[in-house]
């Protein structure tokens, strides 16, 4: 079509026509100060609501005029800062009227009830949030008070934060005009909690720069030596990245792949853990100053300019990573690679989307205002999506434990601890429940991710279908399940008191689970058990020692020998009813086994005559029987095992543990029992015992070790054993008292 060249306007009259629009509807225009403001929010969102910004920066102007800054500058100068840093991520406006009003509830006459008024009760929830509270009231305590209020204001709008990391960053800008001290104080507190901040929001832009402003005020003469390397490096020609950038996109071209190739420097942090990682006298390589970055239109074309990577070049193998199909835990998406060139130097390249590297790059705000209306095109995302910045695993962890932590003392070790480690790793439940904890972590941590009362009851885990120590630190990936005691009950009078042990201790990683294993045992201290008075290695009252067999009555009676002396076999220690052989041995006597014994299959095999033998009905003279208990290994089993066996009245002759071995210990008891029908009870009241999965009388073939049977393991209440301790029991009810 073509324009009549009457109906032709110059790009300065339509400019004029539009002013002239503006101020037709009676709009104040933007005032000149937040113009770069305006005009970078604009790229962002074309429709923002300008005047609005306009009439906040007038408030914030009025509010804080005649204050100034340590360097000088009118104090306003300030919220502009924050605000520009803001708007060039991306924020949206109600974000930067907030920034641009953050110190006036803090550092002037204007109340939040004003704010509210004003500008609505959303402005000033994130005004709230980030404001300071005052050492007046809270003395020492305010930084960490501070804190915890601003990660509360945080866990229900993330912008809260947002608008912190920006105030931090202009801060840090500017330290110089502050004391040595005060400087040396916020580095550290920078260091230790606000770049891990933005490191878990995904803000890559300001983490980086926070890092090396932090770097160069607590390790100045490293910072320039590593300031003095880029810059040389800089001051030569790029043979090394460039070459290699033109001709992956000659590839990529031909390949027909869309992608734009780009060299990506370092910055000084990231130089100067690359150089830690190797010896100091290598030097620096010149890959070792940036990497390729390569950013295409759609997700599949990622796996294409991989291919054509690991297709052209020699791959590492090693070095390949897909935080495409896994994003990491503050939403990073790309594909991470490194190809060897003919020269032999090794280049890394990163692959992503323009909408990944928009997240990579600005995080949580390149999503966007977390409070407009969903978009009904948009599918819903699920509820526990890991990379939902709104509900973030490491943020619901803190908004959990921070409740347990009134003292700010213990608030804060505990934060700097949690947020000590950048990474993150998920484990699935055998149920299939995702558990998200810091790297690191143990069994432990993730018994009690699952529930305070799980992590008290906890006696082991399994690990990818292995038993493992509650120590083992779990790694991305692992499916776990967490190994508890039962429920108790009036049933159970003798099972061992449930919950942690101060070893564990040493083994929880996460703040949570460290808080609640304390709290427990602030709340039960180990009691102090009475010692019960012991003669020959024996427990028990201190009575008369009872006839044994073969003295007084006689409890077996050999057919065809009347008279002929009995000896109870130590290797089976038969016990009535069970079924019993004799066999003749050397003085005439005749040695009793269960039938089931080996050491009988021995005699047998070695020609010796099996002997008719059978129980004297009624007959009582004291019976010895050899238990072995098999339980996973944990402080205060074997008390807990003689006071089970000490409460059905029973004494114990003799006991032996066996050391350990893959986290499964055997408790051997030679016990006196007063009553056949004691058996029974004192094999129930040690399986009773938390971490006892099985209780059986050694001697039976199959059974006594030397071929082993898998034993089941008791995940919630008691799960039978090997059979042969439920067929006794079947013969004998347990005792009415």
């Amino acid at each position: 079509m073509t324009i009549r060249p009457e109906l032709r306007l110059s790009r300065a009259v339509l400019g004029r026509a539009g002013r002239a629009a503006v101020l037709a509807t009676g709009r104040p225009p933007v005032p000149d100060a937040i113009e770069p403001i305006v005009e970078a929010h604009r790229r962002h969102h074309p429709q923002a609501d300008l005047p609005l910004l306009g009439r906040a920066y007038r408030t914030a102007e009025t509010s804080h005029r005649g204050q100034t800054r340590k360097s000088g500058e009118p104090y306003i100068t300030h919220p502009l800062a924050v605000t520009m840093i803001l708007a060039q991520l991306g924020a949206g406006t109600t974000t930067l009227v907030a920034s641009l009003l953050h110190d006036t509830v803090e550092d002037t006459e204007m109340t939040l009830a004003q704010v509210a008024a004003e500008y609505g009760p959303e402005v000033a929830y994130l005004v709230d949030g980030v404001t300071k509270l005052e050492k007046v009231d809270f003395g020492a305590a305010a930084e960490a008070e501070t804190f915890r209020k601003m990660l509360v204001a945080t866990g229900d709008d993330v912008r809260v934060m947002v608008i912190k990391l920006a105030d931090r960053l202009h801060n840090m800008r500017t330290i110089r005009h502050m004391k040595p001290a005060s400087r040396l104080r916020i580095a550290k507190v920078t260091r230790e909690v606000l770049i891990p901040l933005a490191d878990r929001l995904g803000i890559q832009v300001l983490k980086a720069e926070l890092e090396d402003i932090v770097f160069a005020t607590l390790h100045p003469e490293e910072y320039a030596r590593t300031r003095a390397l880029i810059a040389a490096h800089e001051a030569e020609p790029d043979g090394l990245l460039q070459p290699f950038a033109a001709a992956l996109t000659r590839q990529l071209a031909e390949a027909g792949v869309s992608a734009t190739v780009t060299a990506r420097p370092r910055h000084c942090v990231s130089l100067h853990r690359v150089l830690l990682k190797r010896s100091a006298a290598t030097g620096p390589r010149p890959a070792d100053f940036g990497r390729l970055l390569v950013v295409v239109e759609e997700s599949a074309d990622c796996y294409a300019v991989l291919g054509e990577l690991h297709t052209c070049w020699v791959p590492l193998p090693a070095e390949f990573k897909d935080f495409v199909a896994a994003p990491k835990f503050n939403l990073y998406q790309s594909l991470h690679t490194a190809v060897a060139l003919p020269g032999g130097e090794v280049v890394e390249v990163l692959v992503r989307t323009r909408a990944m590297h928009r997240v990579a790059e600005y995080g949580v705000v390149a999503l966007g205002d977390p409070h407009q209306p969903a978009d009904p095109q948009q599918p819903e995302q699920p509820e526990c999506d890991r990379t939902d910045p709104a509900r973030p695993g490491w943020l619901s962890r803190l908004l959990e434990w921070q409740q347990e932590t009134p003292d700010p003392d213990t608030f804060w070790s505990a934060l700097t601890a949690d947020l000590s480690d950048d990474r993150e790793i998920t484990a699935v439940t055998e149920d299939g429940e995702t558990l998200q904890l810091p790297a690191g972590s143990t069994c432990v941590d993730a018994a009690y991710l699952l529930g305070e009362e799980t992590g008290h009851r906890c006696l082991g885990a399994r690990v990818n279908g292995r038993l493992a120590a509650l120590s083992t630190v779990l790694g991305d990936g692992d499916v776990i399940a967490v190994l508890v005691e039962p429920g108790g009950g009036p049933a159970e009078p003798y099972r061992a008191p449930g919950g942690p042990s101060p070893e564990w201790l040493e083994h929880a990683r996460t703040p949570g689970a460290r808080l609640a294993i304390e709290r427990w045992l602030a709340e039960h201290p180990t009691p102090v058990r009475p010692v019960q008075p012991r003669r020959s290695g024996r427990s028990g009252p201190p009575a008369a020692e009872p006839e044994r067999p073969g003295r007084g009555e006689r409890p077996i009676e050999v057919g065809g020998r009347p008279g002929a002396p009995v000896r109870l076999s130590g290797c089976c220690t038969p016990v009535p009813p069970d079924e019993i052989t004799g066999y003749a041995v050397r003085g005439g006597a005749v040695a009793v086994h269960r039938a089931s014994c080996s050491g009988g299959a021995q005699l047998r095999a070695a020609g010796r005559e099996p002997e008719a033998v059978s129980w004297v009905a009624g007959a009582n003279p004291g019976y010895r029987a050899t238990l072995h208990a098999e339980a996973l290994n944990r402080p205060r089993l074997l008390a807990d095992l003689t006071a089970a066996i000490s409460g059905e009245g029973i004494g114990i002759v003799s006991a032996a543990v066996e050391p350990p071995q893959e986290l499964r210990v055997r408790h051997s008891y030679t016990v006196e029992l007063p009553h056949p029908r004691a058996l029974a009870a004192v094999m129930r009241a040690m399986l009773r015992v938390s971490g006892v999965y099985d209780v059986f009388r050694p001697g039976a073939a199959g059974v006594n070790g030397d071929d082993p049977v898998t034993p089941g393991v008791r995940t919630s209440g008691g799960m039978p054993g090997r059979s042969e301790v439920f067929t006794h029991m079947a013969h004998q009810p347990p005792q009415t008292p």
